[in-house]
């Protein structure tokens, strides 16, 4: 393939060959060979196809077949009760994206009497939690015997319906096929993402085999970096590769330092990094501690780091470790965090020049469906900081244009190191502009794509 006309870090017009599924060069005027596939740029900036460090991609697919629950979708009570009873009574209803705003605390009563006689179950926007109502209760025979740790009963032994962090045990129970992967591949590809490190926690071999089919399917396009559980057995496919074991720290349970630190020397043991996820200010001290204990291992990451104080960010410095923020989140629950966390630690939440000016490799995700799978709102947010009411939340936070792009362009296996670049002999996991970068980085949430390659393949073609 010859890309011709393209702009290449700030120089146009250039041509970049292709060959091979790597760019073979870059220059002006580059020779047509016959053979040759050619995509006219049109002057469109011609970048790295851009990674999301932190998706998960079944639950992404899924919320296509679920009802939404939350802002900005269902602002209130009225609205979730209609929203839940659109089904036919008796079928099972699936809701995604809940937040407390709307209707406060859900628990099995208070979807009962929002959804009527209904198999409902919404989990919580976190992802941490699903509740249930009385009749799915009944029919995944929670009601009585043994359940799992993580199902909530209250002071009569009753269950709640409130599920945490049961996502592998609740597919289990309710059976069925995964969903398919080809729109999830789409959407991405769109977007010019090339590539997604799947950080679902639970993932295991029958995941992998499962993301495994969805890419020799030709569902997914993306290279795949996926971490998972400790089980989780290495790739068999050159497009796929093991990740770090993922380490979910709860915060109505954090486990004690030594068991924490157990649990990375054995991920190192085994040959794995890990990869902590941390969403308050008490679980990244912890994560902190346990890493130095432990020792790191290079690919060693924090997901997240949602509250990140200056007291806490030397600890992480001294480490070494990268950290995967999601600046999204600034944008899409801003609002919220500025209305409900406390005003000492707005300032620190998903923070961007902090952590590099400490020295900190920072990238970024999206963690869809939890947040916009789309990672340009995303880059708006890291340099403008304003929530979708136009606030401004943590600006000294702000991120260049260039620094924003570099979150989703550092390579997959370390995150927050020196950018991808476009040279002779780089993978040609590409992503084309319909514009100049100098006109795009003005506005970067309304960048276009026109064309989205992996390893020199046109997957998308806006």
């Amino acid at each position: 393939m010859l890309i011709a006309g393209a702009e290449v870090a700030g120089r146009a017009p250039v041509d970049v060959s292709i060959d091979g599924g790597r760019i073979a060069a870059i220059g002006p005027a580059l020779e047509r060979r016959p053979a040759d596939d050619v995509l006219e740029a049109g002057g469109g900036a011609l970048l790295p196809g851009l990674h999301d460090h932190h998706i998960h991609l079944f639950a992404l697919a899924a919320v296509a077949r679920s009802v939404a629950c939350g802002p900005p979708a269902v602002a209130d009570a009225e609205a979730l009760g209609a929203a839940l009873r659109r089904g036919a009574p008796g079928e099972w209803v699936r809701g995604v994206g809940y937040h407390e705003s709307v209707a406060g605390d859900l628990d099995r009563w208070r979807l009962d009497a929002l959804a009527g006689d209904r198999p409902v179950r919404v989990q919580h926007r976190s992802g941490m939690l699903w509740i249930l109502s009385s009749v799915a209760i009944a029919r995944l025979g929670l009601e009585h015997g043994p359940t799992p740790p993580g199902v909530e009963r209250d002071a009569r032994g009753r269950p709640t319906g409130r599920l945490f962090r049961l996502d592998a045990w609740l597919r289990a129970r309710l059976g069925g096929e995964l969903p398919s992967l080809a729109d999830v591949g789409v959407r991405l590809a769109e977007r010019g993402v090339t590539g997604v490190t799947d950080a679902t926690a639970t993932n295991d071999a029958a995941a992998l085999a499962a993301l495994t089919a969805a890419v020799r399917a030709g569902e997914l396009p993306q290279r795949l970096l996926v971490m998972g559980a400790p089980e989780l057995p290495p790739s068999d496919h050159p497009g796929i590769a093991r990740g770090a074991v993922k380490l979910v720290l709860d915060d109505r349970e954090l486990p004690a330092l030594d068991a924490l630190s157990a649990a990375v020397a054995v991920a190192h043991a085994a040959g794995r990094s890990v990869a902590v996820h941390c969403v308050s200010r008490a679980a990244l001290v912890l994560a902190a501690a346990a890493l130095d204990e432990a020792g790191v291992r290079p690919g060693d990451r924090v997901e997240h780091a949602s509250v990140a104080p200056p007291d806490v960010v030397p600890l992480l410095a001294g480490l070494g470790v990268a950290v995967v923020t999601q600046p999204g989140f600034v944008r899409t629950r801003g609002d919220a965090y500025l209305r409900d966390v406390e005003p000492e630690d707005r300032s620190w939440l998903y923070r961007g020049r902090g952590l590099l000016q400490a020295g900190i490799p920072l990238a970024a995700g999206s963690d869809a469906p939890f947040g916009d799978a789309d990672p340009w709102p995303a880059m708006q947010a890291a340099v403008d900081r304003r929530t979708e009411a136009g606030r401004v939340l943590g600006a000294a936070e702000s991120l260049t244009p260039e620094e924003a792009l570099a979150l989703f362009t550092t390579p997959p296996e370390t995150p927050g190191a020196p950018p991808r670049r476009l040279a002779p002999g780089a993978l040609a996991d590409l992503c084309l502009l319909d514009r100049p970068w100098a006109a795009a980085r003005r506005a970067l949430a309304g960048v276009r794509i026109r064309a989205t390659l992996v390893g020199g393949t046109v997957v998308w073609r806006g």
